[in-house]
Order: structure tokens, then sequence, then C-alpha cells
């Protein structure tokens, strides 16, 4: 069999029978695609691949100035695929079986807003939102949408994807909960405890019901479509230039300072995990790294050298 016909087959595996989402079918797809192109390995029949052809691809990768984030995921694609057609008896053995890879990817901090700007944000759209006398305007209703979503973020820390696939029915606004539909389809479910923050989302709803029931998704652009995310990076851009905020900002950024800020407030790393939608600990822990108050707090109660003088007067 060419690779070509066995990639089709795997997506289809990867699709019906484990269930993927449609993200991460596009991600396999666009890895796959690229594997398939090298060389034209597409017209090689499958038991043609060796451990020597994985390792010219994956040189090509590093050659390419690809991340180290990248290579490793577009590997672990690789390696998914390869386990299956072992796995379906299509392969003998899987070439990686042979293989050590090790890459080492660069630690890199998550970049995160002082709570200052983010309140910043938040007054400068409550502003506008206060200034309105007809509130049946659709700009009046665009700003009532748009501190819902920025709210959103700010409270629950979830990925901009689980934002705007947040449907109707995943989202009480009496209780304040929201059941979120995270990476590999893991639901976990967060709570809105801020007054304030669940009072907008109501008056939102109120707004948007008929467009929102038609839809399905709770947050809709002007179309009355499901709202993407190239919109909420947009909408935040915007609203970050016009505060006079003279930084770069990105909906992730409230995610990354939501577990800050709840660190510094001393609450567990577990339960920061469990909100995030960390599979793993070590993901969450990298957070510890970037809690600049905490560490100062630590530094200046408990250092040996805390009075201590060297200075003769």
């Amino acid at each position: 069999m060419k690779l070509e016909e066995v990639i089709k087959d795997f997506k289809f595996h990867c699709k019906f029978e484990r269930n993927l989402s449609n993200k991460t079918m596009e991600a396999y797809s666009i890895d796959l695609n690229q594997f398939e192109q090298f060389k034209d390995y597409k017209n090689l029949d499958i038991n043609e691949f060796d451990k020597h052809k994985l390792k010219d691809y994956i040189q090509s990768l590093y050659e390419l100035d690809f991340k180290a984030k990248t290579i490793k995921r577009k590997i672990a694609v690789l390696k998914a695929f390869f386990t299956y057609l072992e796995f379906d008896e299509i392969i003998l053995v899987s070439p990686f079986r042979k293989m050590r890879i090790s890459i080492k990817e660069p630690t890199t901090l998550p970049k995160t807003m002082e709570l200052k700007e983010i309140v910043k944000i938040l007054k400068f759209l409550y502003k506008i939102k206060e200034s309105f006398n007809d509130k049946n305007l659709y700009s009046y209703k665009v700003i009532v949408r748009d501190i819902s979503v920025i709210g959103i973020l700010f409270s629950t820390g979830m990925r901009v994807s689980e934002l705007c696939n947040i449907k109707l029915n995943n989202i009480n606004l009496q209780a304040g909960i929201i059941k979120i539909k995270g990476k590999g389809d893991k639901e976990r479910i967060i709570q809105i405890c801020d007054n304030e923050a669940k009072k907008v989302l109501k008056e939102y709803f109120e707004l948007f019901s008929e467009q929102i029931k038609k839809t399905k998704y709770f947050l809709i652009n002007r179309l009355d479509k499901q709202i993407s995310e190239q919109s909420v990076r947009l909408m935040i851009n915007k609203y970050q230039k016009i505060s006079g905020i003279d930084k770069h900002i990105t909906p992730h950024m409230f995610r990354h300072s939501f577990a800050t800020l709840l660190l510094e407030e001393g609450v567990d790393v577990r339960y920061i995990q469990h909100m995030l939608g960390h599979s793993s600990i070590s993901t969450t822990q990298i957070y510890t790294k970037v809690n600049m108050k905490q560490q100062k707090k630590i530094l200046n109660s408990k250092h040996p050298r805390k009075g201590l003088s060297f200075v003769n007067e």
C-alpha cells in the first residue's frame, strides 16, 4: 500500500474511531500532508519506511527552522500514525521503535498582564457602556457582548477556543456555572462567582437571546454566527490600544494572568491545574516561575541576609 492510501485510513480511524476534535484533525492533516510531500514520500510503499527515512524527514524540519515545540508535535503525529499501522498489522514494527529522539524545548515563561492592566480595560469598557442612553442601539449590545467575552476570559482562565465553543446548554447563568469542553474533548466545570460579571452575562443573553437560541452558541458575532477566535483576538487588541495600554495583549494572556494571580493569593497549584484543564501538573507549575510577588515576599521575609548589615556606621 502507498503512503497516501494508508494516511487516508489513519485519518478515518482518528475521526470516527478515536473521535478526535475537528481542530486536532486539522493539525494532523497539516502534519501528515507535509510528511507526504517530502521527497514525494506519498508514492512510496508503506513498508519502505525505515528509521533512516524518518531521520531524513526530521532533519528537514530542523533545516526549515521550525520551533522545537512544533517539531515535537509533528513527530508525535507520525508516532501515532506508525503505531496505528503496527497495531492494525499493516506493518510489522514501527520504525520509531528503533529510534531515540530527544528534543529539548527552551523554557519560555508565560506572558502575563498586570492586574491594573486588566482593570484598566474593563473600566474603559464599563465607562463606554454607562455612556449610552439608548440601550436598544446595536453598538450598546456589542459593548455588553465584549465585556462578557473579556469577563469570561478573566473570570475563568479558559482557552480562547473553549470560549468560542461555549454552547447555550453549557452555561447556567443563574448559578454562574460553565461546562467547558477542553483539549481532547475533556470536560470540566468552572464557576463565575463575581456578581457583576454574572449580571453582565445575563444582560448579554437578554439582548441576544433570540440569536443565541437560533445559533446554539453563547457568544455570537454581528452575523449572528458563532464568534471566531480571530474576532476575539482583534477585539482584545482594539481595546488594548484605545484604553492606552502600550503592550500587545492576547486572549491567552488572560489565562496566564488568571493562574498567576491565583498563585499570588496562595491558591494550591492542584486547584489551578483543574480549573485550567491541564492534564499534567508540570504544565501548571510553570506559573510558579512567574509568580514574582510571592518570590519577593519569600525573599524579603525568609532570606538569611534579612536583618544583616555590613556597613559600619
